[in-house]
């Protein structure tokens, strides 16, 4: 029997040798491997692609050494960034004539940083599989553990996480209401690995044995989603009304001191449209100055409101400490008189565009025109407003960040998403940003609605169904009933401790199986 394993594990490992491709045609076969993630991000959602780039992933790192499998990772996590982030580029042609040199360096620089973590998990998995421990189970550890960190270090960037390929795939995606996406994450990547590695397998019984595991996987996600949403609430008739406002004002134009006064009358005029709301909802900076000090403006712009009404904007404010003057970009809530009645200020700000890091090091300017870096609010927050639902404020980049986004002491009753996405125009950024703000909604179990300024605003129910939406470079309104929120889900109580409580269960199970075989074959060979 142990002759016949060994000769078995030998063959496999011929198997897999013969697939890890050497020279140009073997790094571009990589990169190609790591594109296909993008192709299965919205807004293109090709998920069988996403599936193929991990099972290709653990067939070529199978038997590889750490070097060969850090640069296998590396060169997939270029195929993955590089097009997955190339929108950035959009951002320096705001200002082209100071930033547009910037554009390609940039995102070459970006992507090659961010390959580092998937070169990690792949180096990280050749050695576990060197210490006897199973590929697949240690490919998908490797993998969420880098993605979790890059979610953290130097402040975090998880964007266009594994679990957002099924963002567009609502069954599949209700299992992040208990693992949250890094969870998700790592049941997809650990299924891809599975069937990836049966199709190279020479031994018959590990083949069925893996395909039968990924099977397990893919009917177990799909079998818990499907009745999440068979036994999801009707809508309620009774929520708050909502009046979500996009004004498609061109960020070149945002600050322009010559529109100034145009972008504001196109505001009011979206916001004055016939209908009846509760709360209306303007984006990220949508008034042009410092709101706050001008009272004159929050009682006209309380004019748009009924009695009990609320304005919830996005408003850059400023504070004299004495020794400096210190920036906010914050969401204000104004009532029918004008008055401030509470405010939230952003508190995961973006590196370079809001503040500049390790400004004493870089001699950098920011993207973003303010009289200085903004500095952060306290964290996240639930604002009372009126008689009405509580709600959590996440400013733009702050919604990518699983499991940071609701205030863990006072849960709120929805989320809102104040961005401006006009920074990166028609390009596929702002589908991978209400991805990842779809995927909060499911984990939280709240509804979301995101006012951007040249879109997408959408509204999200509790599940991640996008009731209502505004596509780019267009204006208009969207008037709707706020969806009502769900309790608190298993990841909202249990944030990440749910993702560990998975990879320990996943690997108890594995061992015990392990465990079990090799009883068996005592057992035989007695």
């Amino acid at each position: 029997m142990e002759s016949v394993s060994r000769l078995a594990t030998s063959e496999e490992h011929r198997i897999s040798s013969r697939t890890n491709l050497r020279g140009l045609a073997g790094l571009a076969s990589y990169v190609l491997a790591g594109a296909c993630i993008v192709l299965a991000l919205p807004p293109y959602s090709i998920l069988p692609l996403a599936l193929i780039a991990f099972a290709v992933l653990a067939v070529l790192v199978r038997g590889a050494s750490g070097f060969a499998a850090f640069r296998l990772g590396y060169f997939f996590g270029l195929g993955q960034f590089l097009p997955g982030l190339f929108w950035i580029t959009e951002s320096f042609q705001v200002e082209a004539d100071r930033f547009g040199w910037l554009a390609l360096p940039a995102v070459f620089g970006l992507s090659a940083l961010l390959s580092v973590f998937p070169a990690m998990a792949c180096a990280l998995t050749a050695r576990m599989e060197r210490a006897g421990l199973p590929l697949a189970l240690s490919m998908a550890t490797s993998w969420t553990a880098t993605e979790w960190l890059r979610g953290h270090v130097l402040t975090g960037f998880p964007w266009n996480l594994a679990a957002y390929t099924l963002s567009d795939w609502p069954i599949a995606a209700q299992a992040s209401s208990v693992v949250g996406s890094y969870g998700l994450g790592f049941l997809l990547v650990l299924c891809a690995a599975l069937a990836g590695l049966a199709f190279v397998s020479a031994d018959k019984g590990k083949r069925i044995g893996r395909l039968a595991s990924a099977g397990a996987i893919a009917l177990s996600v799909t079998a818990f989603g499907a009745v999440r949403l068979l036994l999801a609430d009707v809508p309620s008739e009774r929520g708050a009304q909502i009046r979500v406002v996009q004004p498609n004002i061109a960020q070149s134009a945002k600050w322009d001191d010559a529109a100034r006064n145009a972008n504001i009358l196109k505001l009011i005029a979206l916001s004055a449209r016939p209908g009846d709301f509760d709360i209306l909802l303007w984006p990220e900076t949508a008034w042009p100055g410092f709101l706050a000090e001008d009272a004159g403006a929050r009682v006209m712009l309380g004019w748009l409101l009924p009695e009990t009404g609320v304005l919830l904007t996005g408003s850059p404010e400023r504070e004299e400490t004495g020794a400096e003057t210190v920036y906010r970009n914050a969401v204000l809530a104004i009532s029918s008189d004008g008055t401030i009645l509470t405010r939230y200020a952003k508190h995961h700000l973006v590196p370079f565009g809001e503040y500049i890091p390790w400004r004493n090091l870089l001699p950098l300017q920011r993207l973003v025109q303010s009289l200085g870096d903004f500095t952060p609010g306290p964290g996240p927050r639930t604002l009372a407003f009126g008689p009405h639902p509580y709600a959590g404020i996440a400013i733009c980049y702050e919604i990518i960040f699983p499991g940071h986004v609701v205030d863990d002491a006072i849960r709120p009753d929805w989320i809102f998403n104040a961005t401006n996405d006009a920074w990166f125009g028609a390009s596929i950024g702002p589908w991978q940003h209400l991805a990842s703000a779809r995927m909060r909604a499911i984990e939280e179990g709240l509804p979301l609605v995101r006012a951007a300024n040249t879109g997408i605003s959408a509204v999200v129910d509790a599940y991640g169904a996008t009731l209502a939406m505004l596509e780019i470079d267009t204006s208009g309104v969207i008037d709707i009933r706020l969806p009502r929120p769900l309790p608190a889900t298993i990841y909202a109580r249990l944030g990440d401790w749910a993702l560990l409580i998975l990879i320990l269960t996943s690997w108890a199970i594995c061992g015990y199986w392990a465990l079990r075989q090799q009883t068996n074959l005592k057992g035989a060979s007695t």
